[in-house]
C-alpha cells in the first residue's frame, strides 16, 4: 500500500520500513525490466554528465585540454549516491545543476558538499518551518543559475550550422522536456544528422555513432 504522510509531518513520523531495502527481483529477467533499466541508466548518466560539465565550466575545473579534472571520482560518488539512495527507499540521490550557485560563491572542494549535507540534515527536523516557504521563492535563484549556465553558450560556434543547430536543439529541449538527459539525447541525434547532411562525417566519433543508434532506439520505444 501507500504510506500516508501525516499532516504534521516530521522525519521521525514516517517509517522507513515499507521502502527500506525492499527489493523485488521477480521480473529481473523480463524484457520490461531491461527497458526500464536502460532508460534509468541513460537518464542518470547523461543527467550527471550534463550537470558535471556545467559545474566544471562555471568553476573552471578543466585542464588545458578542456577535460574535467577528477571526473572519474565525481562520477563514482554520484553513482554511489544513486545506489545507496535507491536501496534506502529515498528519491534518487544525484548531483543538481543548482550547485553552480554554490560554485559561483567560491565552493570548490568536497567540504562544500559536506556543509550542505549537514544543513539539509538540520532542515529535516525543521521541515514544517521550511514548508511555509512557497516553491515560487526559489525562482530568482533558478534564474541566476540559468544565467550562469548560459554564459558557456558564448563558446558555441553558431556560424557553423552543423554545430549551432544541435546546440540550439539541446538548449531548447532541456527546459521543455524537464530533462537534461532528453536534451542531450536529442542533441546527439541532431548532431549526427546535421554532420551527415553537411558531409562532415569525419567529425562524428565512433562513440557518437553508438550513442546515436541507442538514442534512436530509445526514442522509438518511448513513442511506442
Amino acid at each position: 500500500g501507500v504510506t500516508k504522510i501525516p499532516e504534521t509531518f516530521s522525519p521521525l513520523s514516517l517509517p522507513a520500513a515499507p521502502l527500506f531495502f525492499q527489493f523485488d527481483f521477480s521480473t529481473v529477467l523480463s524484457l520490461k525490466f531491461f527497458t526500464v533499466f536502460f532508460t534509468f541508466l541513460f537518464v542518470d548518466i547523461f543527467d550527471t554528465i550534463g550537470t558535471l560539465m556545467g559545474i566544471a565550466e562555471q568553476s573552471n575545473l578543466k585542464d588545458k585540454n578542456g577535460d574535467i579534472k577528477n571526473v572519474n571520482k565525481a562520477l563514482l560518488s554520484d553513482a554511489i549516491g544513486t545506489v545507496v539512495g535507491a536501496a534506502l527507499g529515498t528519491s534518487t540521490i544525484t548531483s543538481f545543476v543548482e550547485s553552480t550557485a554554490g560554485v559561483a560563491e567560491g565552493g570548490r572542494t568536497g567540504l562544500t558538499s559536506v556543509t550542505t549535507a549537514l544543513i539539509f540534515f538540520i532542515a529535516l527536523f525543521l521541515s514544517p518551518l521550511f514548508l511555509l516557504v512557497p516553491s515560487a521563492a526559489s525562482a530568482p535563484a533558478l534564474i541566476i543559475v540559468g544565467f550562469m549556465m548560459m554564459r558557456a553558450a558564448a563558446n558555441i560556434e553558431f556560424t557553423d550550422l552543423s554545430e549551432g543547430v544541435p546546440a540550439f536543439i539541446t538548449i531548447m529541449t532541456m527546459p521543455f522536456s524537464y530533462s537534461i538527459a532528453t536534451g542531450i539525447s536529442w542533441g546527439v541525434m541532431s548532431y549526427v544528422v546535421c554532420k551527415a547532411a553537411s558531409r562532415k562525417l569525419k567529425d562524428i566519433s565512433p562513440l557518437t555513432w553508438v550513442l546515436f543508434v541507442v538514442f534512436v532506439v530509445k526514442t522509438v520505444l518511448d513513442a511506442v
